[in-house]
């Protein structure tokens, strides 16, 4: 039988080290919340408002209501969105392709799908920009969709491959022996088995196009302009109104939170059951 540790030992062994760690994590967001509802007269002369008789919510008001802070949370999520809806149609298309059939090439594919996310997208910025040039995609959502799916993509391939690779290739031949064509065994039988998988990606898929902002700067303008760069528009040349952009923090942060919280278990199957072979 195995002894349990004594509390003082677990204090010091466990408890205590998992607190620093959340504290170190939390630390951050603690900070940015304290400082929006804060005035600005207090962050100059004393700090941030640690007591809850001095929040304001002043700061809040300012962002919703005189700037266009609402419209670029908008505009956000539509490009999320899309790039969720492109990155999942061809990230499940692909994936069930390398999972299911042995074709030449097949391995140096899946590698280059690997070798694309070791270069930074700093990379691909100019040649996006003179594509959509080319074809009149600027400052549009569709730019930014497509430019966000190249990032989304090639990590989804390979995770939803290892996770479809755990179900037995036999349910498919047996639902194309029942008259099922190829498409109708991955619709019936494959996507069903893997819906935690799609769930963990397309969260994946939606927090990087959320969270974008080369892309968005480069590729967006007046039209299309995303919660990220509006947030930089929010620093002065001069000075920077600390409590209006750490607002801004808050509510930009808040949608993929409530969706993270929403999803958390099939998120965390998803990602788990992924990397287990059957």
């Amino acid at each position: 039988m195995i002894a349990k540790p004594s509390l003082p030992r677990r204090l010091i062994t466990t408890d205590l080290p998992v607190i620093l760690i959340i504290a170190f994590a939390l630390g951050p967001y603690a900070w940015m919340f304290l400082t929006s509802v804060t005035t600005d007269q207090m962050l100059g002369a004393e700090g941030v408002a640690l007591s809850p008789i001095d929040w304001v919510i002043d700061n809040y008001r300012r962002l919703l209501g005189r700037t266009t802070f609402l419209e670029n949370l908008g505009h956000s999520l539509i490009v999320a969105s899309g790039t969720v809806l492109v990155g999942l149609v061809l990230s499940v298309t692909a994936a069930y392709a390398f999972s299911r059939f042995r074709f030449p090439g097949r391995r140096f594919l899946l590698l280059q799908f690997l070798v694309i996310n070791m270069f930074p997208i700093v990379l691909l910025i100019l040649p996006l920009f003179v594509m959509m040039r080319r074809i009149g995609l600027l400052d549009t959502h569709a730019a930014l969709i497509i430019a966000n799916a190249t990032i989304a993509i090639p990590f989804s391939v390979w995770m939803l491959t290892s996770y479809m690779n755990a179900i037995p290739t036999e349910l498919d031949e047996a639902a194309m022996t029942d008259g099922c064509s190829r498409l109708g065994a991955l619709a019936r039988v494959v996507l069903p088995l893997c819906w935690p998988g799609i769930v963990a990606t397309g969260i994946y898929i939606f927090i990087t196009a959320w969270n974008e902002y080369l892309y968005a700067l480069t590729l967006g303008g007046r039209n299309v302009r995303t919660m990220t760069v509006a947030l930089q528009t929010l620093i002065g040349e001069y000075q920077i109104e600390w409590g209006l952009l750490t607002a801004g923090g808050v509510v930009g942060a808040l949608p993929v939170t409530i969706l993270f919280l929403i999803v958390q278990r099939r998120l965390i199957s998803g990602l788990t059951a992924g990397a287990v072979k059957g």
